[in-house]
């Protein structure tokens, strides 16, 4: 005897929306929860709940992620083929934009590094970095001929030679927007608390010259800093002798550094997400800002990005702020946005890719309304420019692109020691030397890349509570702070992830 079929699920999320999402698979003419669908509706994507005139806002999350292009029926597809943005004045419930006080939990801890400066890295690497492009296969060089040699065996302490390398560095001006933004990262990286040794290498004539970084930060050569270039060392064959001969002198000193018992508070957390789908608001991006707030309550750091992948979520961050300051400077750069993207000939609903509209995103609006999710409830405690050091603790945010790479390399710099990365459609990334952990928004997908996924978060559809799931990622985090493998790092990925945000011409 057959089972009675199970009728598909259907979620509304606040009882405002006049769309619902669709949890399961639902075919034409198929009724669920007192609708009757008039197409097929894939999963993750909405449905009208009501009969919505031309012009009228779509409401999803309580909050306007669009409006109706064209009539749509009660129990309609809708998405791209019959919902269009225009601007509108943002607005909310008073109480879905204050901040929430943080949760008390018992003090928790991680085995990390602990560096001569006071910092703490999650991670022992050796990094080769770059000026400039044409520094790039040396530094590749050093690094493969480190690798060959065997002689990393000899230090268990060091997870790895890594090299960086970037397509810019020269063919810009040597002051301004383009050159503060390559400078302040590769500072933020040769100072980064997860390398135990960094040898940075350019050509010699490039704009960015390593004596002006130097001198701008303080960085000194020693056991923990070296740096030349390929024409002061002769050319190719001796800059990467030199190289190496750099390198296993490093490998020594790196590898005298220890783990030890520090507290949750050292942990700064970069929050992505990317491949996001109908599920990301649903599920991984509010269990992650669960663990978001766990970690601000623990005095650590949890920082949000990607500012084109908030716009249309802004008002909910800046309700959040501090203070008023904090609130403009956050303003401020969506506007820089604004125009960014209309110089450029581009319009913020540009953001949503192919992918996330198959997974059932519909607009920016809806897509950041989700992501904005990942930052949890905590009061906003400060806003930085991409790659700028963040001096407070709490939540906070660091203004970057969307672009998963650019966006986590730029935290990166700012000071993460650990990248948490939600995904949908199945992203694949690593970012050395910070490890990435990778939540699934749905089960379907966390069964199907099971290599690449470490947590899966589709069970909220089934009745984990977010708050449980929240707690699952705040463990999880200590456990890869403290050295345990994420599914990345097995992979290897993270030495073609270093993408520094390149901005303005190329000259």
């Amino acid at each position: 005897m057959n089972a009675p079929r199970r009728e598909p699920r259907i979620l509304r999320l606040n009882p405002a929306d006049n769309v619902v999402v669709a949890l399961d698979r639902i075919d034409a003419g198929i009724p669920v929860g007192g609708l009757v669908a008039r197409g097929r509706i894939p999963k993750g994507h909405k449905l009208a709940a009501q009969a919505i005139a031309v012009g009228e806002p779509i409401l999803k999350f309580g909050q306007i992620i669009g409006f109706a292009s064209e009539p749509i029926e009660a129990g309609a597809h809708v998405h791209v083929h019959n919902v269009e943005m225009h601007a509108f004045e943002r607005h909310a419930d008073p109480e879905d934009l204050a901040a929430r006080a943080v949760p008390t939990i018992e003090p928790a801890t991680f085995q990390g590094y602990r560096r001569a400066n006071g910092k703490v890295g999650t991670r022992n690497y050796v990094g080769i970095l770059t000026s400039v492009n044409c520094s790039a296969t040396v530094a590749k060089y050093i690094a493969k001929a480190v690798e060959q040699s065997g002689i990393l065996a000899e230090y268990p302490n060091v997870d790895g030679v890594v090299p960086l390398v970037h397509g810019t560095g020269c063919g810009m001006a040597g002051k301004g927007e383009a050159y503060e933004v390559i400078e302040r990262t590769q500072w933020g990286y040769a100072s980064h608390p997860n390398f135990g040794a960094v040898l940075l290498v350019g050509l010699g004539c490039e704009v960015f010259q390593i004596p002006r970084l130097k001198e701008r930060y303080g960085l000194v050569e020693g056991p923990h800093f070296r740096s030349f270039t390929i024409q002061e060392s002769g050319g190719t064959k001796k800059a990467v002798a030199a190289g190496v001969a750099a390198v296993r002198e490093m490998l020594e000193v790196a590898n005298q550094a220890r783990r030890e018992t520090v507290p949750a508070s050292e942990l700064t957390v970069g929050l992505q997400c990317g491949g996001s789908d109908g599920y990301s608001g649903l599920t991984a991006n509010p269990a992650l800002g669960v663990a978001a707030d766990l970690l601000v309550a623990q005095g650590g750091t949890a920082i949000l990005s990607e500012t084109p992948e908030i716009y249309g979520a802004e008002h909910l961050l800046t309700a959040r702020a501090e203070t008023p300051e904090i609130a403009a400077k956050l303003m401020e750069r969506i506007r820089w946005w604004e125009d960014y993207a209309a110089r450029n000939d581009g319009d913020m609903n540009n953001n949503p890719s192919p992918g996330n509209k198959a997974g059932g995103i519909t607009t920016i609006l809806e897509k950041s309304l989700g992501a904005a999710a990942k930052g949890g409830t905590s009061p906003l405690r400060g806003v930085f420019r991409y790659a700028e050091p963040v001096n407070v603790r709490g939540f906070v945010y660091m203004d970057s692109p969307g672009y998963d790479p650019v966006s986590a390399t730029g935290q990166i710099a700012s000071g993460s020691n650990l990248i948490v990365f939600t995904t949908g459609r199945g992203s694949a990334f690593g970012a050395k030397p910070v490890p990435s952990v990778k939540l699934s928004t749905n089960t379907d997908l966390f069964l199907r890349q099971s290599d690449d996924m470490d947590l899966d978060c589709g069970d909220v559809l089934e009745g984990v509570s977010l708050e449980e799931k929240g707690r699952q990622i705040f463990d999880l985090m200590l456990k890869i702070a403290s050295g345990e493998h994420s599914k990345s790092e097995e992979h290897g990925y993270g030495d073609a992830e270093f993408v520094p945000w390149q901005i303005g011409a190329v000259m």
